[in-house]
C-alpha cells in the first residue's frame, strides 16, 4: 500500500543544491552563469497557463506573469531576461511556460529573444496548450492522427515518461466525462514527425486507428528544449492533477523552491455520542434545531463495538489512520441509562491506540451564542437591551476541560492543544451570528489549546482566535443525521430537488451555490450510483490538489451501513491505482496540518516582501534568507548539506522544511549523479554558451503587465 509514516510535519534538514552543467570540464567556476529560481509564464488568459501557474503558486514556487493582453506589458527582449550581477551572466528565469509553442506574431523579435535565451541558458519551455504541428515536432492531425473530444478516455504514461518527470504516476491518466452533455477534454492527438527528436511521455490510442497519439511530450530542436502539451485543461481536471508535478519536475529538473505533497486525513466527530436521525416523512432531525421543538420522535443513531472492528480493520487494510473527535458525555450518559455498561466505549478504549483522538468537548454543546430555537431556522438570544446572549467562559472552558479529563483517564492518546468545539461552534456562523463568541478565545488560554477546528465551507482562511490557530476541514456531503443509506439519498432529494420535484427549494433559492438535480434519485440505488462518486471525486480532488486540510465526517457514517467507507474506499482506491509506491498520500494529524498551513504562510509573506531569493551556479544553489525562515525546495535525491542527506524522499524527489539558524546564506551541492544529467534535466548552460553582450543593472520594480507570484495558502 502507498502510505506515509503521518506523525509529523515534513521537517527536514536544510535548502537546497543546484544541477551542474553538462561536464564537469566545461567551464571554469567563475564562468557558470547564475540561474535564478523563478518560472516566466507568459499567459493570454487561457485556463491551461493558469493551470499552471497555480501549480507553482500552491506549492510556493515563485514566478513572473507577462500578461499578452495588456497593452502596457512590457517588451520580453534580452534585457527583460538576464543580465549580469556581480559582474557574472545572469538567468533571470529557470523556466519559460508560455500558452502555445509561438503566442506571438510572425518573426517576432520576442520570440526570437526567447529562443536565444533558451539556447543560451539551457532553459525548458512549456508549450501548455498547442496545435499539433511540424514546428512543435508533431505531424498535423489531418495526417492520420486526431482532433476532437478525449472525454473518458484512458491515456498511458510511456516508458520514457515513467523514467523521467512522470515517474511517480503507475502508467494510467484517465480524463474526466462527468457529464454526457458537455465536451469536457479536447485534444490533437499526432505522431512525430519523421526524424523529429520527439520523445512521448503520455499517450492514447488514436480513434478509429491502431497507433497511439501524444498527449505530452518533449521536442529537442535547434538547441532548444520544449515539453508540447496538446490537449486543454484548467486547474480543477482531474487529468492535469494528476500530471501537474511531472509538468513542474521537468521544467525545472527537479530543482525549485516549494514543494508538493498528496495529503488525506479524515476527521470523525461525535465518537462515544450519538447523532440525531433525519426523519423521513418530515424532512427534519427531531431533536435538533432543524425540526420544530416537539415534533418528531428522536431516534439516535450510535455505532457499536463491530463498528469499532470495522474500523480498524478497514484502518489496516487502507493503511490508514483515523481520527476519532470524541465527546465523553456520551459514554457517561449511556452507561447511566444502561447500568453502567458501554460496550462501545469499553471497545474503544480497548482499542485506543488504533486512532488518532481529538477533543471534541465534553457534551458537544453549542458555545456560540445561546440559541433561541423556538423558530426554524434558529436565532441567537438576546439580553433585554437588544444585544447577544453569549454563552459563558466557564461554560466554553468545562466542555474542554472536563472531556480532556475523561480522556486522560481513559488512556487516549490525546494531544491536549487540539480542539474541535461541537458544529465549530463558537466561531461566527452566518447569518445567525457573525462574530465570534467573545468569551471563546480567553477559554481557549485557559486550557492551552492551540489548533481549533473550524469549517472551511464557512471559514476556509487560517486565522487566529487568542492563543489558538484554526484549522479548517473540510465537510463531506455523507450527512451527519444519516445512519443508512436511504436516509441519506431521501435528505440529499430533499437539500437538492425543486419544489416541483417535492424538494425544500434550498437549490432554487442558492443557485449560486448548489445545483438542483434534474430528478429526485431512487433512494436504493442514488447513495452508490450519484452520491459516492460524485464525493469521492470532490475529495480525490483535494488529495491531488497539495491540500492538508483534513476531511470530517459523523461517527454516524461508521454505524449501520456504515455509509462513509464507499467514499473513503473510493479516495484510497483510487489513489491507489493512479500512483506509484514512493508517493503514498501524505496522513497527518490535525497540529501537523496547521503547522504545515501556518508555515505555508509564512513563507508567502517572506517571498511577497522580498526577503528571499535563490539562483544555482553550477553545482550549487544558494538560498538567502533572514535569519530564522522557514523555507521549501524540492531537490533531486541525494542532495547533501555539509555532507549530511538534505529532505524526504517523496514522488521520485527529496523536499522538505528547513530554518535558517545564525545565517543569511544556504548553500546545497548535488549528488554527481545528478549533475552529471544536467543535460538531461535541463538544467546548466550548454558548452558553448555565451554571456549577453548588455550588462544593465538589476531590475528591481515591476513594470506595467506584470505581476511577481508567490504562494498562497490554498483555500477551497
Amino acid at each position: 500500500m502507498k502510505r506515509i509514516t503521518r506523525t509529523a510535519v515534513l521537517t527536514v534538514g536544510a535548502l537546497i543544491a543546484a544541477l551542474g552543467v553538462p561536464s564537469a570540464t566545461a567551464h571554469a567556476a567563475d564562468d557558470l552563469p547564475r540561474v535564478d529560481l523563478r518560472v516566466l509564464v507568459v499567459s493570454d488568459g487561457g485556463p491551461a497557463v493558469d493551470a499552471i501557474a497555480a501549480e507553482l503558486e500552491t506549492a510556493g514556487t515563485p514566478y513572473t506573469e507577462v500578461d499578452l493582453t495588456r497593452s502596457d506589458r512590457p517588451a520580453i527582449d534580452a534585457g527583460f531576461l538576464a543580465d549580469t550581477v556581480d559582474g557574472r551572466p545572469r538567468a533571470k528565469y529557470q523556466a519559460v511556460v508560455l500558452p502555445d509553442d509561438n503566442p506571438f506574431p510572425a518573426n517576432s523579435p520576442e520570440m526570437a529573444a526567447l529562443a536565444d535565451y533558451e539556447r543560451t541558458y539551457d532553459i525548458p519551455q512549456v508549450d501548455a496548450y498547442t496545435y499539433a504541428r511540424p514546428e512543435a515536432g508533431l505531424e498535423y492531425p489531418l495526417d492520420g492522427g486526431y482532433a476532437g473530444s478525449i472525454d473518458g478516455v484512458r491515456a498511458e504514461v510511456t516508458a520514457a515518461g515513467r523514467a523521467g518527470p512522470f515517474g511517480y504516476l503507475d502508467g494510467q491518466v484517465p480524463f474526466e466525462d462527468n457529464s454526457p452533455t458537455v465536451g469536457e477534454s479536447y485534444a490533437y492527438l499526432s505522431t512525430p514527425v519523421a526524424g523529429a527528436d520527439f520523445t512521448p511521455y503520455v499517450e492514447a490510442a488514436i480513434p478509429g486507428r491502431a497507433g497511439r497519439g501524444s498527449l505530452v511530450g518533449e521536442y529537442r530542436h535547434d538547441g532548444r528544449r520544449q515539453l508540447v502539451v496538446t490537449f486543454v485543461y484548467n486547474q480543477y481536471q482531474q487529468q492535469f492533477r494528476l500530471l501537474a508535478r511531472g509538468i513542474v519536475d521537468w521544467m525545472t529538473g527537479g530543482v525549485h523552491l516549494g514543494a508538493s505533497r498528496n495529503y488525506f486525513a479524515v476527521h470523525v466527530d461525535d465518537v462515544l455520542a450519538a447523532d440525531d436521525r433525519w426523519d423521513t416523512e418530515l424532512n427534519c432531525t427531531p431533536g435538533d434545531v432543524d425540526c420544530p421543538e416537539g415534533e418528531g420522535t428522536p431516534d439516535p443513531i450510535r455505532m457499536l463495538p463491530a463498528d469499532v472492528d470495522h474500523a480498524t480493520s478497514w484502518q489496516s487494510g487502507q493503511d490508514f489512520t483515523l481520527d476519532f473527535a470524541y465527546n465523553a458525555a456520551g459514554s457517561v450518559d449511556h452507561r447511566e441509562d444502561n447500568g453502567g455498561a458501554d460496550a462501545l466505549a469499553d471497545r474503544l478504549i480497548t482499542e485506543r491506540d488504533r486512532f488518532r483522538w481529538i477533543n471534541h468537548t465534553y457534551t458537544h454543546a453549542f458555545l456560540g451564542c445561546e440559541q433561541d430555537t423556538t423558530v426554524v431556522p434558529w436565532r441567537c438570544a438576546t439580553n433585554a437591551d437588544g444585544s447577544t446572549r453569549w454563552v459563558e467562559r466557564d461554560t466554553i472552558s468545562d466542555e474542554i476541560a472536563t472531556n480532556r479529563v475523561w480522556g486522560q483517564t481513559a488512556g487516549l492518546p490525546l494531544h491536549d492543544d487540539e480542539l474541535v468545539t461541537g458544529e465549530h461552534s463558537g466561531l461566527k456562523v452566518l447569518p445567525q451570528q457573525p462574530d465570534d463568541n467573545p468569551n471563546l478565545a480567553p477559554a481557549l488560554a485557559d486550557n492551552d489549546i492551540a489548533w481549533l477546528a473550524s469549517d472551511n465551507s464557512r471559514d476556509p482562511a487560517q486565522r487566529r482566535v487568542g492563543p489558538a490557530t484554526t484549522v479548517s476541514r473540510y465537510p463531506m456531503n455523507v450527512f451527519y443525521n444519516a445512519g443508512r443509506a436511504a436516509e441519506q439519498v431521501d435528505e440529499y432529494n430533499w437539500i437538492y430537488t425543486s419544489r416541483a420535484q417535492g424538494g425544500s427549494g434550498i437549490c432554487e433559492d442558492n443557485p449560486a451555490t448548489t445545483t438542483c438535480l434534474p430528478a429526485p434519485l431512487d433512494t436504493a440505488t442514488g447513495y452508490t450510483d450519484h452520491i459516492v462518486p460524485l464525493e469521492t471525486r470532490i475529495a480525490l480532488g483535494h488529495v491531488l490538489a497539495n491540500d492538508p486540510k483534513p476531511h470530517f465526517i459523523h461517527q454516524s457514517n461508521l454505524a449501520e451501513d456504515r455509509i462513509a467507507y464507499p467514499v473513503l474506499d473510493g479516495v484510497l482506491d483510487g489513489y491507489d491505482a493512479l500512483f506509484a509506491d514512493n508517493t503514498p498520500v501524505v496522513n497527518l494529524r490535525m497540529k501537523d496540518i496547521g503547522v504545515e498551513l501556518q508555515r505555508r504562510a509564512a513563507w508567502a509573506d517572506a517571498l511577497r516582501d522580498g526577503q528571499v531569493t535563490a539562483h544555482r551556479t553550477g553545482g550549487t544553489v544558494t538560498v538567502e534568507a533572514p535569519d530564522g525562515t522557514a523555507a521549501t525546495v524540492t531537490l533531486p535525491t541525494g542532495t547533501t548539506l555539509a555532507g549530511d542527506t538534505f529532505g524526504e524522499g517523496y514522488a521520485g524527489r527529496v523536499s522538505g522544511w528547513t530554518q535558517t539558524a545564525g545565517q543569511s546564506a544556504l548553500s546545497f551541492t548535488l549528488p554527481a549523479s545528478a549533475t552529471d544529467g544536467a543535460a538531461t534535466d535541463g538544467n546548466g548552460p550548454a558548452p558553448d554558451a555565451k554571456a549577453p553582450a548588455a550588462e544593465p543593472a538589476p531590475e528591481t520594480r515591476i513594470p506595467a503587465g506584470v505581476r511577481d507570484h508567490v504562494p498562497y495558502t490554498p483555500r477551497s
